[in-house]
């Protein structure tokens, strides 16, 4: 029994130094119309963005915002909680990606993460030091954008989910009757 003791204690205290490690990348899960999207963030590439989203979800900012701008083969953008909260208090769908957050707007991080098929980055506008509170998800590759916009994190679950994100229609995307994300958690891996 003592033996056995040792063992398990012996097991607990590995563990407890092996999983922290594996267990440490905070994770961003959408809720979808058609399901979950769990992204995995990336705080050691991008640490104010991270955590500005981090602070978003947490407070429930990102519920119900829309998904304003949906390219087809591109692109889907959405994080507007000013102006793209559906039913809140400045909710206007044609304002829908002029708007932020009451929080500040954050300095580039770029990085050399290359935009690919699942990447997740922060919108901007001209200024590179005006992201904010939106962030857009990659249908496919993008490298146009490498070094240009700041890198967030990357889908490692339900990007099938994503495809199926209405698009939009026109040269800039804009999606009339646009799904949403119906509600954003943010956890540890």
């Amino acid at each position: 029994m003592k033996l056995f003791r040792l063992a398990a204690a012996g097991a607990f205290v590995f563990a407890s130094m092996i999983l922290p490690s594996i267990a440490s990348a905070d994770t961003l899960t959408i809720q979808l119309k058609d399901g979950p999207v769990v992204i995995e963030l990336m705080p050691d590439v991008a640490p104010k963005h991270v955590a500005q989203i981090d602070a978003l979800a947490a407070k429930g900012a990102y519920d119900n915002v829309v998904f304003h701008r949906v390219i087809d083969g591109f692109m889907a953008q959405t994080g507007d909680v000013q102006f793209g909260k559906e039913g809140g208090p400045n909710y206007n769908p044609a304002r829908a990606g002029t708007g932020g957050s009451d929080l500040p707007d954050l300095p580039a991080e770029f990085s050399k993460v290359p935009f690919e098929r699942g990447t997740v980055g922060m919108a901007r506008a001209q200024d590179p030091n005006s992201a904010n509170s939106q962030f857009f998800i990659m249908f496919d590759e993008g490298a146009f954008l490498n070094g240009q916009y700041t890198v967030v994190g990357k889908v490692v679950s339900g990007m099938e989910f994503v495809d199926k994100i209405k698009r939009g229609q026109g040269g800039n995307g804009e999606v009339t009757n646009p799904d949403k994300m119906i509600k954003v958690s943010v956890g540890k891996k």
